[in-house]
């Protein structure tokens, strides 16, 4: 997974941008008390454990054939 589909994919499940700066962003929605942390690179691929820990901080799911929510 990029890290653009794994922005997409937390904007789809209610999270905003609360605060950026430089290419670090900082998530959060409504009832949720946690921001989840996201180093931005675009294009690039997020390693497997970090892609885990941000879904896994966001409540998501994510299976190897695709994310499942």
């Amino acid at each position: 997974m990029k890290f653009s589909e794994l922005v997409r994919l937390l904007e789809r499940n209610g999270f905003k941008i609360v605060k950026e700066k430089g290419s670090i962003r900082y998530y959060g929605k409504s009832g949720w008390k946690n921001l989840i942390r996201v180093d931005y690179h675009g294009s690039k691929e997020v390693p497997g454990g970090t892609c885990h820990s941000i879904l896994k901080a966001a409540g998501l799911k994510h299976s190897h054939g695709g994310t499942q929510l």
